[in-house]
């Protein structure tokens, strides 16, 4: 099942100098990313709230980078999977996606 989110986290390197997640907080809980399954970028400016028009609000070139991650809260816990977004135009993070 895949729940769909628009959580910011924060997100921390998996390296200095690394453009890939290492670990992030979510919801006040951290998570350590155990190893990136995907990278891929969407372009354009869909994913951004829509005004009564039904564009985006802010159009831009920029686009977002997406990393689905297995993580999981330490040695214990299962692991789960989840898509990690960073907003280019607003520098921003977000959890995109959650997958049971």
């Amino acid at each position: 099942m895949v729940r769909r989110y628009d959580d910011p986290v924060e997100v921390w390197p998996a390296a200095v100098g690394a453009d890939r997640p290492g670990q992030f907080r979510w919801r006040g809980r951290r998570y350590v990313v155990r190893g990136v399954l995907a990278h891929w970028v969407e372009a354009g400016a869909w994913w951004r709230p829509r005004g009564a028009d039904g564009l985006p609000v802010r159009i831009d070139d920029a686009g977002r980078h997406l990393w689905r991650v297995e993580a999981d809260t330490g040695r214990s816990a299962t692991p789960g999977i989840y898509d990690l977004a960073y907003d280019e135009a607003g520098g921003s993070w977000t959890l995109a996606r959650a997958l049971d």
